[in-house]
């Protein structure tokens, strides 16, 4: 990745905004949309503990000139459409609140993104948000249903897939959700799946091999499988080196070998 996504939370918070005209005022309104407190004078802002500014001056050697500052005081700096000068870009956003989907090209090109994010509000039902507000309001009783982090993951999991019954992409989740809870089934505590991979290409995973790969507790690797593969599974699923001779880890595991060796 060129970039670490993040979602900072600015509520509340001073957010530096230099400039006037069509490329400040975006940036004027994306911070207010996100509760943030636009302050217009950098030292004040400075003062106030700003963590984070844009920059838009229609004079290039001043935008140069503010960052430059900015950046010696410790904060994250945004250039307006100069992303050889920015510590973060912008995306752009696609929101079913609490639900926020950012997409980003690392400065490359706000029209990709863009178009990028209007074909995804097609996918969304319009009511995401509200599952996502139930699933939290219910963590208490999800818990209790699957007490272990793991079975509960795989149980969420399968309801979340597609075509489980809290499917994302289909409405309703949120009115399921209750059903689903009562008649839930714990999956299975502890399964193992081999694959046997001939491409170093992620593109070329089966749908079954993606959806395993993306759930897995464990993985467990031949040397030769390439970051591109390996970097399909969860974050923090725990990685291991085939072959694996200690005891097998609990959960869903998922032996990935390379063909040719």
């Amino acid at each position: 990745m060129r970039s670490l996504p993040l979602f900072h939370r600015v509520a509340g918070q001073p957010v530096i905004v230099l400039g006037e005209g069509e490329m400040a005022e975006p940036k004027r309104r994306l911070v207010e949309r996100a509760g943030g407190r636009v302050v217009t004078d950098m030292q004040q802002g400075v003062d106030e503990g700003a963590r984070l500014a844009f920059v838009a001056h229609d004079d290039a050697k001043m935008c140069e000139g503010d960052a430059i500052r900015l950046r010696c005081a410790g904060l994250l700096v945004n250039v307006v459409d100069r992303p050889d000068l920015c510590d973060f870009t912008t995306p752009s956003l696609l929101e079913r609140d609490p639900v926020l989907i950012a997409v980003g090209t690392s400065g490359a090109s706000a029209g990709l993104a863009k178009q990028l994010r209007l074909r995804l509000e097609k996918l969304l039902p319009a009511d995401l948000g509200d599952l996502a507000e139930k699933l939290s309001a219910m963590r208490a009783e999800i818990k209790a249903r699957f007490p272990k982090m793991a079975e509960r993951r795989r149980a969420l999991d399968a309801a979340l897939g597609e075509g489980g019954p809290l499917d994302p992409l289909a409405a309703g989740g949120a009115d399921r959700l209750e059903e689903w809870l009562n008649g839930a089934q714990g999956q299975e505590a502890n399964a193992c799946h081999t694959f046997t991979l001939d491409s170093d290409d992620p593109e070329d995973l089966t749908i079954r091999q993606s959806r395993l790969l993306g759930s897995a507790d464990a993985v467990i690797a031949d040397p030769a499988i390439p970051a591109a593969i390996l970097d399909r599974a969860r974050a923090d699923a725990q990685r291991l080196v085939s072959p694996h001779a200690g005891p097998m880890p609990a959960g869903l595991v998922v032996v990935l070998i390379r063909a040719n060796t």
